[in-house]
């Protein structure tokens, strides 16, 4: 399955009081990886909302080993693992110098302008 490896430094204003990366902003970093690997693959979010179609977050599972912090400079690696006809399934892991910091699998569905479900293009089921 395709597969893409960012690396990215940790943003002070990601961060909670402790220096260490808010549990709800692991998100955003996956949503970054997520974005590079649909480039990589020669895909654009921008073309897509342009043609009317959105891609949502239907479901979001996050598992925390240990804390990132402020500055750290890590990898985020995002994995496609299912396309169907209705919905895309990615893992993630979020690592410092090898090491296990989070990991998480997120499930998108597609909708239209109106939120109505929409089929996977077959461009991105290929």
């Amino acid at each position: 399955m395709p597969e893409h490896e960012l690396q990215t430094r940790i943003r002070y204003h990601d961060t909670d009081p402790m220096g260490f990366l808010h549990h709800a902003n692991y998100l955003i970093y996956y949503e970054m990886g997520r974005t590079e690997l649909l480039r990589s693959a020669g895909g654009n979010y921008r073309q897509m909302e342009e043609a009317g179609l959105f891609i949502v977050v239907a479901k979001a599972e996050c598992r925390y080993h240990k804390p990132a912090r402020y500055d750290d400079v890590v990898t985020v690696r995002t994995i496609l693992t299912k396309v169907t006809h209705a919905k895309i399934v990615h893992d993630y892991e979020m690592r410092r110098d090898g090491e296990l910091l989070a990991s998480a699998t997120i499930t998108l569905a597609m909708i239209d302008r109106e939120g109505r479900i929409q089929r996977i293009p077959e461009w991105m089921r290929a």
